[in-house]
This record gives structure tokens, sequence and C-alpha cells, in this order.
């Protein structure tokens, strides 16, 4: 099955407003809207880290970009009304499982609320025609099975992120039903969807707790690499692979609301699924450096042993597919460490190649 690219003609000019810019995938996100021609307002906390993706890429001067909290209605609402979105993509979330652990209630305050304050938002704002959420794999109710879960699943969660994200599709299920119900489309002209991708990698990551982080940590630092959960599987994907998923999806949502308001997955084939001890040994092995890696013994947080998506739904109605696999992925993403810290010059021309690349299959 033949499948479709992001279409950069749609969005040349469209404005769009994006919750979350200065996170890993927000600030790829911002940059290949801004490559685009999008106007593009982005609405976040500031980066938490140092180095980050963000600043590397130059995005404050790129977009319109505006540090507050979506935890404050008032702010935010006020903000996307002034902006006059066409497209609202909200990816801010407290999006660490551990930190959820020790704060619980900022955790569900961002991730519930804070999509709660979005779609309010939108709501109050005529001009939106299309608004996607992006939650995480880890919302449906985890049962370890060994095929992927459908968007048809319940939803769940053992810890607070995992459930606050299940708690963020039932918000966004329930506005969708009670002010922009598809069987309504042609009165209030706004499509509502929601969006579940499996892990993401890809270079301009640092946050903690995350496994390719850890590993580039280990490498340009030459210290001991400490694994955590090695035996754990995950949807392993390039950060790309969603992000032309919530692309196309918004599109759709724009120009057929009625019939693409609803929730996808995104996740990547299943050769991909893998755990997280091979998934170490295949970076490494990339990069040239397999010293210092380390198996964590220590007891740790529960954090699911088994998870994977099916992605029937998006393959079939959006025509999406993911278009580098396993390998190409690892690859793309030792690649942009690799320049970042050996030729820092060059990183944002090779995001921009990595990005054509992409689009070219």
């Amino acid at each position: 099955m033949e499948s479709v690219v992001v279409n950069s003609n749609f969005w040349k000019g469209k404005r769009v407003f994006l919750t979350g810019h200065t996170g890993f995938k927000g600030a790829w996100l911002a940059f290949w809207l801004h490559s685009m021609g999008a106007k593009v307002t982005g609405v976040a906390l500031a980066p938490s880290t140092e180095p980050n993706l963000f600043s590397i890429l130059g995005l404050e001067s790129k977009i319109d970009s505006y540090f507050l909290d979506i935890r404050n209605y008032e702010e935010l609402s006020a903000l996307l009304q002034k902006s006059e979105p066409e497209i609202v993509l909200h990816l801010a979330a407290q999006a660490l499982v551990r930190d959820s652990y020790q704060d619980p209630l900022g955790t569900y305050s961002t991730n519930i609320m804070g999509t709660a304050h979005v779609l309010e938002a939108l709501r109050q704002t005529p001009s939106v025609r299309s608004g996607l959420i992006v939650t995480t794999d880890k919302c449906y109710e985890n049962k370890e099975w060994v095929y992927g879960y459908r968007e048809t699943d319940p939803m769940g969660g053992y810890d607070p992120y995992s459930s606050s994200k299940g708690c963020a599709e039932l918000v966004t299920a329930s506005y969708r039903s009670s002010y922009f119900n598809p069987e309504d489309h042609s009165s209030h002209k706004v499509g509502i969807a929601s969006a579940r991708a499996g892990n993401v990698i890809g270079g301009g990551d640092w946050s903690k707790d995350r496994l390719v982080p850890d590993i580039v940590s280990a490498i340009t630092k030459k210290v001991p690499l400490h694994i955590r959960s090695p035996h754990s599987t995950r949807p392993w994907q390039h950060v790309l692979t969603p992000l032309s998923g919530y692309l196309i999806l918004s599109e759709q949502l724009y120009n057929n609301g009625d019939q693409f308001s609803e929730a996808y997955n995104f996740g990547p084939d299943d050769d991909a699924t893998v755990t997280v001890g091979d998934m170490t040994q295949r970076f490494g092995e990339v990069w040239g450096d397999m010293s210092n890696i380390v198996i964590e013994k220590a007891p740790q947080p529960h954090e699911a042993g088994l998870l994977k998506l099916d992605s029937s739904k998006a393959k079939a109605k959006l025509k999406w597919s993911p278009r580098w696999g396993f390998q190409e992925t690892i690859e793309k993403t030792v690649e942009w460490y690799r320049t970042y810290y050996e030729n820092s010059s060059d990183i944002v021309h090779l995001t921009e190649r990595q990005l054509l690349e992409f689009q070219q299959g």
C-alpha cells in the first residue's frame, strides 16, 4: 500500500497553536512546521535540560514562543484566542514515569486539567478547525499481552503518569462527544482526535530516565551505563514517524473532521518492538562503542514490561506508515548526536536534511 507523505503545501501559511514546543517531540514538530511555512505559536514551560533541542535549533527566532504553564487556564485561553489558530496540536505534558511517582498531583494537574484547559480554550476560539490531543501508548490498561493494543481497548494505567494519560483520553472523548460531535460537524466545523504513540528516539533528546540520552551520555562522557529494565519490550520509532502521523491526521481533521475525529495509534512495525537490552546493544554497535554497559539490579518503580501498539487503523484510514525501520532509526539517531558532539555548527543543516530524507522515504 502506498503511504502518504506530509503535505507541505497544506501547511504553508497555516496558523498553528502548538503546546509543548520546548520538549523533544515538540521542538522537532515546531521545526518541521516552520520549515513548511506554517505560522506557529508555541506554548510550554522553559526547556528543562541543558543542552536542549529548542535552543539548538534556534526556535525562539523561528516561531512565536511563550513560556507559560498550561495549568493556568486564563493565560492559556487568552493567548490561544489572541493567536487565532486554525490548528491546535497539544503535546505539553509531564511525560516521565519516575517523576509521576515523586509528584503525582503535579502530573495529574498537568496531564488531565492541562488537557481540559486546552480543549476548553479551543472551544472558545472560533478560528479553530482542527484539534489533536497527543497522549501515549501507556494510556491503555496494560495486561502484558503479546499482541498490540487497539484504539478500542480500555484505558488504564498502573502508575500516575500512565493513568493521567488514560484520563486525558477520556476528557478528550467527552469534549468531542459533548461539543464537537462528528454528527454535528456541519454546525461547529471542528475535528477533534487523539494520538497515541510509543517510545520515540532521535537526535536532540536529553531528558532524564530515557534510554538513548543515557547511552549517549555514557559514550560521550565515558562513564558506566546503568541499564534500567533490560528485559522490558518497547516499540521504538524515530520521532519523525509519529510526528508525520500527527500532521497527516491534523490535515484530515481540518478538511474532513466528521470522518476522522477519533483516536489513532502511531507505532512502529513489529521488527522495531525489541527489549531495552537489545536496543542498547544495537545502538552501541552503530556508534562503535560498547564499553561500560552495566545491568542495573536495584529495585525500580513499576513500569510495564511488555507493551506494543496495533497501528492498522492509521495505516488504513490515513495511509500513514513508519517510513524508517528500526536499523535506519538508530542510524539516523546516532548520526545526529555524533554530528552535534563532533561538529555542532552543522546540526541545524543535518536536522533539515534528515527531515528531507524522511519525507523521501
